[in-house]
């Protein structure tokens, strides 16, 4: 059982995946809250039936799972609506990725969270012990978001910019693992980290 919780947290296409995974080649578990978003919005949930109920019956496919690409469409024209979404999952996301770090059995766990600083910072998320920010300049998220999701750069831009700013992130932030070039770039970050990360839940005070 983890009880050092590390939350991992950036803006969306900062390279988040990249470094969790590499994370885990160390051995560490990470609960990620993009995957719990999956699971509480699965066919037949109580969040998936509030969400019908709230946007509409379009948004869910004909085979009664969620039409993730019209919902995002639908939230991201309108924060109201955003808004509405994330009361409905965000509690829901938050319990599941924490029951998942407490059982965890490497020294530390980390909670990937993307929507940290949205989401109310370390006043939701009171049992994490540190923030770690994947860092990246708003040009560089543009530029891969348009290549991942294939999108226009309108809707690239109002993604981006209806989450919080990348200068709320860092003030909310204890590391900071900057990724803004190659990806190998990342490696001796995360090992510097993860030798921090394992002392610390170990009980030291200093590196």
């Amino acid at each position: 059982m983890s009880t050092f919780v590390i939350g991992l947290t950036g803006g969306i296409a900062s390279g988040k995946s990249e470094v969790t995974r590499r994370f885990e080649a160390l051995g560490i578990v990470v609960a990620d809250a993009d995957v719990a978003a999956r699971e509480v919005v699965a066919p037949g949930s109580p969040a998936l039936q509030r969400i019908a109920e709230r946007f509409g019956a379009d948004m869910l496919q004909a085979d009664g799972t969620l039409h993730r690409a019209r919902l995002r469409e639908h939230v991201f024209a309108d924060d109201g609506e955003r808004r509405a979404l994330e009361a409905i999952t965000h509690p829901a996301i938050r319990a599941l990725i924490r029951a998942a770090c407490e059982s965890a059995s490497s020294p530390y766990a980390i909670a990937a969270i993307p929507l940290l600083t949205e989401a109310g910072g370390r006043a939701a998320y009171p049992w994490l012990q540190r923030v770690l920010l994947i860092d990246a300049p708003q040009a560089v998220q543009h530029a891969r978001l348009l290549r991942r999701d294939s999108i226009d750069e309108a809707l690239a831009m109002r993604m981006i910019e209806a989450q919080a700013s990348r200068e709320q992130r860092l003030a909310l932030a204890d590391d900071v693992i900057v990724n803004d070039g190659h990806p190998e770039q990342l490696q001796p970050q995360v090992e510097a980290l993860d030798r921090l990360y394992r002392l610390l839940a170990a009980g030291c005070t200093k590196p």
